[in-house]
């Protein structure tokens, strides 16, 4: 059931993207969830994050490492994280843990910005989700050239 689902997901995220050139924070958190496994308690962090990427303002990935990832799917809206220009992850003893830690936006706006706490903790499939990732761009440079080759051909 969790493959028909994600693979919705796929069809609905290549469509948009086809056609609006860009997919929407919602689109890319739907590919994300579809390369994402079972929710866990925690996960282990050395303190500083490889990367990340704002999925709305309800979910973000982050990198521990160039090739490993989280979903971290907050329990509400958090402030800022569509434009924040930096996080920080709350931690204890070296893990992240759901329902306990926050994820800290760090925002160029003044004044005080509230914690977002973590509701669910899901390992990403880092291969797969680049993978489908460079299909997505490959069908957006495919739809791209049709566009221009139906352009260019004479009028009958």
């Amino acid at each position: 059931m969790k493959t028909l689902i994600g693979a919705a997901a796929l069809c609905l995220a290549l469509v948009a993207c086809a056609t609006t050139g860009r997919l929407s924070s919602q689109q890319r958190l739907e590919l994300y969830r579809a390369h994402a496994g079972p929710p866990q308690d925690s996960l282990q962090y050395f303190g500083s994050l490889n990367g990340w990427t704002e999925l709305g303002d309800s979910a973000l990935a982050v990198w521990t490492r160039p090739s490993e990832a989280y979903l971290l799917e907050l329990r509400g809206p958090c402030q800022g994280l569509d434009y924040a220009t930096a996080i920080g992850l709350t931690s204890q003893m070296g893990r992240v843990s759901s329902r306990f830690d926050k994820v800290l936006v760090r925002d160029p706006t003044p004044g005080p910005t509230l914690p977002c706490f973590i509701g669910s903790i899901r390992k990403l499939d880092v291969q797969a989700l680049r993978s489908t990732e460079k299909e997505l761009r490959q069908a957006q440079v495919q739809e791209r050239q049709d566009a221009q080759d139906a352009q260019d051909a004479p009028a009958k």
